[in-house]
C-alpha cells in the first residue's frame, strides 16, 4: 500500500529559479534505479520463495520503488525538458540486467539477503534527507522527503524479517558485519555507474565505468552532511547487532564522513580528469 502518491504533490510549486543545475544528473540517474524495483522484487520472490508473507512484502516495497522513480523522473523532466524519462530507463534497462534465474540469495543465506536489503535502505534513506536538506527547489525537497520516509519504512520492514530468519540461521556480529560491509562496497559497481551513463551521456557515448561512478559519485556524496552520517551509522549498527549510542556510534559516524569527504575528493579529481 502507498503512503503517498504522485498526484498528491504540489507540481505547480515547481520552481526553475531555484534548481541547482549540478544536482539534475543525480536525480536522472537515482530514478531509472529506483524504478528497476520490479526486477529486485522478481529476483527476491525467487529466493523467497516458500515465504508468501514476505513474498507480498517485496512485491509492496516495489510498488513504493517504482513510484520512487517516476516522480524523479517527471521532476527531472521538469528541470530539463529536453530530457525524456522512459526513453532513458529503456536504455539503462538494456544496459544494466540483473541474474534473476536464481533460487537462492547471493549473499549465501536469506538473513544474509536481508541484511543486504537493509544496507541498501540505509544508503537510500539517506541520500534522499541528504537530497531534501541540499535543494531549495521546493518540489524536489518535498519528493525527496517523501521518498527518505519510505526508505526509512523499507530498513524496518526488512530488519523485521531479518531478525525472523536470524532466529534459524544465526549469523554472528561479524559475519552479518561482512555481509553489510560488503554491501556497501557494492555501491560504486555498475548499476550507478550505468544509471548515471544512461540518463546523462549522449546516445552512443561508449560506457565507461570509471568516469561514470566519478561523475555520480563526485555529485551525490557531497551532498552528506554529519548529522545524515550518524544516521547512517546507527542503522548500520543496528543491523550488525550492536546498539547504536554512545561515544563509539558518535565516533564511528565521524570516520565515515571523513571516508565520504575523501571519497567526494577523489572522485571529483577522476570525474576533472575524465571530462
Amino acid at each position: 500500500m502507498k503512503h503517498w502518491r504522485i498526484e498528491q504533490m504540489d507540481w505547480d510549486s515547481f520552481d526553475p529559479a531555484r534548481v541547482d543545475p549540478d544536482i539534475i544528473p543525480v536525480v536522472k540517474a537515482a530514478s531509472v534505479v529506483e524504478r528497476n524495483g520490479v526486477d529486485y522484487a522478481t529476483y527476491l520472490n525467487n529466493v523467497f520463495s516458500d515465504d508468501p508473507a514476505f513474498r507480498d512484502a517485496a512485491d509492496n516495497w516495489a510498488v513504493e520503488e517504482v513510484q520512487h522513480g517516476d516522480a524523479l523522473g517527471r521532476w527531472a523532466m521538469l528541470a530539463d525538458p529536453e530530457w525524456n524519462y522512459p526513453e532513458a530507463f529503456a536504455r539503462y534497462r538494456e544496459s544494466y540486467k540483473l541474474d534473476l534465474d536464481v533460487d537462492r540469495s547471493v549473499r549465501g543465506s536469506r538473513t544474509g539477503e536481508l541484511i543486504a536489503r537493509c544496507m541498501v535502505e540505509t544508503g537510500t534513506s539517506s541520500f534522499y534527507t541528504a537530497l531534501a536538506d541540499a535543494t531549495e527547489e521546493p518540489l524536489l525537497k518535498a519528493i525527496c522527503q517523501q521518498i527518505a520516509a519510505d526508505e526509512y519504512r523499507h530498513f524496518k520492514l526488512f530488519y523485521d524479517h531479518m531478525h525472523r530468519y536470524l532466529k534459524r540461521e544465526r549469523l554472528g556480529v561479524w559475519r552479518r558485519t561482512r555481509i553489510a560491509l560488503g554491501r556497501v562496497t557494492e555501491s560504486e559497481d555498475d548499476e550507478l555507474a550505468s544509471a548515471y551513463h544512461t540518463t546523462n551521456e549522449p546516445v552512443g557515448r561508449p560506457y565507461d565505468h570509471r568516469r561514470c561512478i566519478a561523475a555520480y559519485m563526485s555529485r551525490a556524496m557531497r551532498y552528506y552532511q554529519p548529522k545524515h552520517t550518524i544516521r547512517v551509522t546507527g542503522m548500520i549498527l543496528k543491523t550488525i547487532g550492536v546498539s547504536p549510542h554512545g561515544w563509539v556510534h558518535g565516533v564511528i559516524a565521524r570516520v565515515v564522513y571523513r571516508l565520504i569527504r575523501m571519497r567526494q575528493r577523489k572522485f571529483a579529481r577522476l570525474a576533472a580528469l575524465a571530462s
